[in-house]
């Protein structure tokens, strides 16, 4: 699916798959926010302003980078910003970090499916498997199409909960006293984004090439960015609510348990709605690196990956995202730091 007319339905479409590539398991369950931003209290606020301002800046350049130097993967991307030889090694540690991803994203969907709705976990795994090999299989376009529904619903539901969090609490989070070694807090924002950009390389990296104009990429980084900001605020407003959330595996799943409980149902579903996306978003950028590196046909390619990604996603969720996210955070920082610098 060429998006190449000049419009700002096209821009949000870009939009969209933007914050759906970056909304995962650990973002959508809440997760993720706690530990990079609600642990070190009042902070959070401010340290997710600066990675509002860091996704709308270099979430752009990065797209914009794709685009001047036709790159169709990842691969030629980092080959352009570290040069050929670091590019290499970058791009394999690359595949490694972003198998091991999906693996906690699939791992997080069957967690949905084991601890908010009873069922096996199994179940929910061979379930998204399958659902993301459909949509895989439809290229860009049903990646687009899974984006644009889920999207514009998480963020009315985080509003709604946030909103609520304020009327319940005030602006308590304001206030809110650090977990964890507020020095680290300072750091955060940049492992944050370094992280989840260069795992967004899979899937921006060629979005950005299908879209043949600068303007729509403009306005696409920039409506990506700020709805990823609004929706981290929101989230981190609601979780600093919570007692005792560093505990919890899905504090945003227990958030609306105490304060909206009649719309669980309907959270949980929107929750496994942007694990979901983040899964196809994975095997899709894995898929079309290794098919373009192997040479085999993309159905086999497919099937092997997700074989190996469901295998790995027996380990566990939680504990991969408390170790692993902040380990590949501080090994980003040097993408970031040449994605700074680079014209």
């Amino acid at each position: 699916m060429a998006i190449v007319k000049r419009s700002w339905l096209s821009a949000c479409q870009i939009g969209a798959v933007y914050v759906g590539t970056i909304v995962g398991a650990g973002f959508a369950t809440g997760k993720e926010i706690v530990q990079f931003f609600t642990q070190y209290g009042w902070m959070g606020f401010i340290t997710i302003l600066i990675s509002g301002f860091l996704f709308i800046w270099l979430g752009t350049k990065m797209m914009l980078i794709s685009k001047r130097i036709k790159a169709n993967s990842y691969k030629e991307f980092n080959e352009y910003l570290f040069g050929r030889s670091a590019g290499t090694i970058v791009n394999l540690f690359m595949l490694v970090i972003l198998i091991c991803v999906g693996a906690v994203m699939l791992s997080g969907a069957g967690a949905v499916f084991e601890e908010q709705l009873g069922w096996s976990f199994q179940l929910g795994l061979l379930i998204t498997v399958v659902l993301s090999v459909c949509v895989v299989l439809f290229g860009v376009k049903g990646l687009v199409g899974v984006n644009v529904i889920v999207v514009p619903v998480m963020i009315i539901f985080s509003f709604i909960i946030a909103g609520n969090s304020i009327v319940d609490n005030g602006l308590s989070f304001l206030s809110l006293p650090p977990v964890q070694d507020s020095l680290k807090g300072w750091l955060a924002p940049f492992m944050y984004v370094s992280f989840n950009l260069a795992m967004a390389q899979p899937v921006l990296v060629p979005l950005a090439s299908e879209a043949k104009d600068d303007w729509i990429i403009k306005r696409g980084g920039f409506i990506g960015g700020l709805v990823l900001c609004f929706i981290l605020l929101t989230c981190h407003i609601s979780i600093a609510s919570l007692p005792d959330f560093h505990t919890f595996e899905i504090p945003m799943a227990e958030v609306v348990k105490l304060s909206m409980l009649s719309f669980f149902g309907i959270y949980v579903f929107v929750i496994y709605g942007e694990i979901f996306t983040s899964v196809v978003s994975d095997i899709f950028g894995l898929q079309r690196q290794l098919e373009s590196m192997l040479k085999v046909s993309r159905y086999v390619v497919t099937i092997v990956l997700v074989s190996i990604i469901y295998m790995i996603s027996q380990i566990g969720y939680g504990s991969l995202i408390e170790h692993l996210y902040p380990f590949f955070g501080y090994v980003s920082m040097a993408f970031l730091v040449l994605l700074v610098v680079r014209k």
